[in-house]
């Protein structure tokens, strides 16, 4: 069964996990954490009629592989609203600096060009007050309304009168990028969410099993290896040797002589 429909499957009841019950991975990668859970899958199978001895709910194990799936292809959405976020945002850091200066350029323009009119200073004011984003873009709309209706000012000082048809251009490019851009982060939010609900889905039933496995086999150290995570046991590992020196068979010796 594919990951996709597993996931439509298992959806209402991640989506049932209260915000309040979220486990957001953070020790381990999610990529390692499913494989790791398929593994512990597989490696208690040899002791269900142990687990199920000491009270494990066998069925817990039977729903792992649809949990399994139900995480990967959360994961994979995720990670797909990711770069989407990530494409819209890199167009938006590239185009607004242009719609910036051009909205500033008019702005000096129009200032320079209806100075003697105090009605029309007035409006160009009030364009001028927004800060946002969106003021920005609604600022070049209204410039272009206020050009094209006031055009004699303009020319009198040879304003170049392709710009508005640029601003105009440029209002309706930028509104769509930002526009853009708010729906992915969220959308990127939502699938971050039921990312971090798929992981708490699966994670409730690796923590059941990996405790009736530690209890069960507390003195079988052979069954036990298999219920702790491989990662994490690395990862200690790893820290372990970073903070302890290595010390080599002759420089031991000789620390010993000089001792």
């Amino acid at each position: 069964m594919s990951n996709k429909i597993v996931y439509d499957e298992k959806l209402t009841e991640i989506s049932s996990i209260s915000d309040e019950q979220v486990k957001i991975p953070s020790s381990i990668p999610v990529d390692n954490y499913v494989q790791e859970a398929d593994t512990l899958f597989v490696w208690c199978q040899n002791d269900q009629e142990a687990l199920t001895g000491r009270g494990l709910d066998w069925t817990l194990v039977e729903d792992m592989p649809a949990r399994v799936g139900a995480l990967a292809r959360a994961q994979s959405l995720w990670i797909g609203e990711r770069n989407t976020r990530e494409e819209a945002e890199r167009l938006w850091r590239e185009r607004s600096p242009i719609a910036y200066k051009l909205r500033n350029d008019l702005l000096r323009d129009f200032r320079f060009a209806y100075r003697k009119d105090e009605d029309l200073v007035k409006k160009v004011r009030s364009i001028a007050e927004g800060s946002s984003h969106a003021s920005m873009i609604q600022d070049l709309n209204d410039l272009v309304a206020l050009g094209e209706k006031y055009p004699n000012q303009l020319t009198a000082i040879n304003f170049d009168m392709t710009l508005l048809d640029q601003a105009d251009q440029m209002a309706d490019e930028m509104s769509t990028l930002y526009a853009g851009a708010i729906a992915e982060r969220a959308e990127y939010s939502e699938a971050k969410k039921m990312r971090d609900k798929a992981y708490t889905y699966l994670k409730e039933a690796v923590d059941e099993i990996y405790a009736f496995g530690r209890y069960v086999f507390n003195e079988n150290e052979e069954r036990l290896f298999g219920y702790h995570s491989g990662y994490l046991r690395r990862s200690r590992n790893s820290q372990k040797n970073a903070v302890e020196p290595v010390v080599s068979e002759g420089a031991a010796e000789q620390t010993e002589s000089n001792n």
